[in-house]
């Protein structure tokens, strides 16, 4: 990228490249933010592959599928490469086109993929038949060496997780679980949810401690302030008021002039 960058003058290189890093930055927490940094690169460097290819992922993330294909074709025509074929046949199935996505599996390009391309392409394919309806075919798409494997690569909890997935759906329970658990063995960086489909399964319900403390609380102020007023007003009614103070006070508030009132609760304020 950032040779690809050099070709621009510094500052607007520079302007650029920040655009970039934030989208980068808040592609997983903040999508549409991210979206709207890319828009802001692509208007400033339109002819850069690496500004296409970022609005493409950025898009996709927000399932702005069309806007995402659009640029992956762009950044793919600049660079001649096939990286993102596996992206792009999922921006086919985001569009429910999925008999498309399984046409590009058959393409050429599928075998100039490296291994972690090839995975995400079969994954693609996967889910492409699950949305035709054809759980079963998906099953055996994702039945392969990489997922026999023993050997954790960055791919491979997703992979389990997407057969484990499969499994349920196809009914196979107890083959479900096992897979998820092997797909959480591999999630090291926590990229699926295998520990709460595990959960689910077992019929494990988990509870938010921190919501029961926050209503504990509430309930505990609610009574202690019931306490407090009981206690007040045990206090007024109890307590004997004098016969000539009471008069006194009496007779002071209703002579006194509005004026010296208010002065009165000033005095009382200091």
């Amino acid at each position: 990228m950032r040779q690809e960058l050099m070709s621009l003058p510094k500052t607007l290189a520079e302007d650029v490249a920040r655009n970039l890093v934030m989208v980068a930055n808040l592609i997983d927490e903040d999508p549409e933010k991210a979206y709207a940094y890319s828009r802001i690169a692509l208007r400033l460097a339109s002819r850069v592959a690496a500004v296409r290819e970022a609005a493409g992922f950025a898009a996709y993330a927000t399932q702005k599928f069309a806007e995402a294909l659009a640029e992956f074709r762009a950044a793919r025509r600049m660079t001649g490469s096939v990286e993102l074929w596996p992206v792009m046949a999922d921006c086919e199935r985001g569009l429910g086109r999925p008999e498309r996505a399984l046409a590009m599996a058959g393409e050429p390009e599928v075998q100039k993929l490296d291994k972690a391309g090839q995975v995400e392409m079969r994954l693609v394919v996967a889910g492409a038949r699950r949305d035709m309806g054809q759980i079963d075919a998906a099953i055996v798409t994702l039945q392969s060496p990489e997922l026999a494997s023993h050997s954790v690569q960055p791919w491979t909890a997703r992979l389990r997780y997407a057969y484990a997935d499969a499994l349920l759906a196809a009914g196979r329970e107890d083959e479900a679980r096992e897979w998820f658990a092997k797909a959480l063995e591999a999630d090291k960086d926590g990229s699926t949810d295998a520990s709460d489909r595990l959960a689910e399964l077992d019929g494990v319900e988990f509870v938010d401690a921190f919501e029961e403390t926050e209503d504990a609380e509430e309930i505990e102020d609610a009574e202690d302030s019931g306490r407090v007023t009981e206690v007040v007003e045990a206090d007024v009614e109890d307590e004997p008021v004098p016969a000539d103070e009471g008069a006194t006070a009496t007779e002071g508030a209703t002579e006194a002039p509005a004026g010296e009132r208010d002065g009165d609760e000033g005095v009382a304020g200091r």
